[in-house]
Formats: structure tokens, sequence, C-alpha cells
């Protein structure tokens, strides 16, 4: 079955719902759910997404959407697909372009309008951080925790940490972020999503509302994003295997070590034959369950 609404995690998706004239309401809605109320948003301008360097030669920045409201306040808007490496470093390099692009000829007194860096993200971009919120929100501080500088903030939203159901939606924000994340799979306008904002998204995510021309450019979007997901989960399903044999003969020299140091014996052979079954089946290589279970290789093989 063919889905009724677009992936809003595609380019086309995501630049169809928030980065067209005819939709600027529903970024409008949407950022200022993300924003203090005294810097909420009654206007926005696009601007040209692809920000040159200074001089020729100069690497280039292309936002997925680049635009100011009526106070000058700069916004980036991203969706990023998959996790890269030096993703923060990645993100301060491109608010240093609404920023220097900021600078006025001759006399000038360096202040500067707020800069905004928003991401809506489909990885978990720091696995270690205590905080399992599905959004932070980042600025400069000192060494006391205190705001350095308020005009520059970093806001980041994983989408994989957003889990509630419709039932457990609390406000306005979390509708948004319910709509973006199951708009695929919707087969009609669920009741909870039933206001002027939402409606209007979903009329503009109907993929039966598109041109022939449009529904080129969408498929062939579709297409790579899914190859992309296809390609990053292919990896981590590898860089999860090597971690888990790295860590069974870690896991190992630490078990040996102690049991020499207690005079611990291994167990009983049915433990090391059930051991042995469960590493078999998560292809685990026989070398390493040898070790880890003290059964021959034949054994194993037989299993």
């Amino acid at each position: 079955m063919k889905a009724r609404y677009i992936n809003p995690y595609t380019d086309f998706g995501f630049k169809k719902l928030f980065g067209e004239e005819a939709s600027k309401d529903l970024l409008i809605d949407f950022l200022n759910q993300l924003l203090p109320a005294h810097h909420n948003i009654v206007t926005l301008t696009f601007k040209n997404p692809e920000q040159l360097g200074a001089a020729r030669g100069d690497r280039r920045a292309i936002f997925d959407i680049h635009c100011e409201n009526e106070k000058g306040d700069k916004f980036i808007v991203e969706m990023q697909k998959a996790k890269i490496k030096f993703f923060k470093d990645r993100s301060v390099f491109y608010t240093t372009f609404p920023i220097k692009e900021q600078a006025e000829k001759g006399d000038w007194d360096f202040k500067l309008n707020p800069v905004y860096c928003v991401a809506i993200l489909d990885f978990k971009y720091d696995d270690d951080r205590e905080q399992k919120s599905y959004m932070s929100s980042v600025q400069l501080k000192d060494q006391y925790c205190q705001t350095f500088y308020n005009k520059l903030t970093y806001i980041f939203v994983e989408m994989p940490r957003f889990t509630k159901p419709e039932h457990e939606l609390e406000n306005h924000f979390d509708k948004w972020l319910y709509f973006l994340k199951h708009m695929e799979d919707f087969d009609k306008i669920p009741d909870i999503l039933n206001e002027k904002i939402f409606i209007k998204g979903f009329e503009i995510a109907r993929i039966a509302n598109f041109n022939e021309k449009q529904l080129i450019e969408y498929e062939d979007s579709l297409k790579k994003y899914r190859d992309l997901k296809g390609v990053v989960d292919t990896s981590f399903e590898e860089g999860e295997k090597i971690g888990l044999e790295k860590g069974i003969k870690k896991g190992i020299e630490k078990g040996i070590e102690k049991g020499k140091e207690e005079g611990i014996e291994i167990g009983r052979k049915e433990e090391r034959i059930a051991m042995a079954k469960k590493l078999k089946e998560n292809g685990i290589e026989i070398e390493i369950i040898a070790q880890a279970s003290g059964l021959s290789r034949e054994e194993i093989e037989n299993l």
C-alpha cells in the first residue's frame, strides 16, 4: 500500500512543508514553539540557502532553510537524516555565515542580531549525555553556568527520542513532533491533529496533489533517503557486531584474571554449552566462543 502523505525526512518533503512561500505559516508556527516568547515570529523572509565564503575558493555552506524574521533575527533550519562525524563542529561552522553577513562597512559598533540554528535530527547526536530529553537548547555559558552570550542558540530535536503515543501528547509542540514522525504512516488525519495548521500541513503533504514533475522529484528524494538510511543502518549493525566481539574478548580476559585470583572454576559444562549456543546464534566467531566457553571447536560446530 502506497503512502498517502510524504516522508518529511526527505529533502523534497522537508522543503515542501517548511521551505516554500505557501507553507511559511507552518514554519512560523513550528519555530514559535521553540523560541522564548520575546522572540516569537510574526513574519519570515526566506533568504538564499547557499552561502559563499568571503573570498573565491573559501568553503561555502548550503542550508535546507535560511530565513529571518521582522526583527532581523536569523534562522538556519535543517533536517539531518544521518549522523555525521564532527556534527557539532559543522553546526558551529554553519552559524558563522549569518553572523559574518551582519558586518557593516565603515564605522560599526559590532552589535549583532540573534542567530538560531534549529536542527531536526533523525538520529541521537550524543548517546553519552545524561539528559535524555528529545530537545536540547544550547548557548555559550561561563564556568558558573551563567549565560555569557544569549544571541547564538542551537536547538537540536532528536526524533528517535520522541516516543510519545497519541494519548500522551501534552502540548502543541508534542503534536508537531507526532505529526512529523508519523506523517508517512497516516492514512487519514487523526483527531488530535484536527487543527487548522496541521490540516494545512496534511494538504501540502498529500502526494495526490503533486504534479508529474513534483512526483518525480519526490520519488528521487525518497530513494536517496532510503539508500542513505540503508547504508547507515548496515554500518551500525556491523559496528555493533564488532563491538560485541571486542567486548567479549575483553570480558574473557578480565574473567580469566579474576577467576585465577579468586580460584573460581569456569562452571558446569551444561552452562558453558548454553552460553556457547547463545554466542553462536549471534554470529560470534568460533575461536572467540571457544575462549569464552572452554569448549573445543568441534563441540561448538556440533551445537
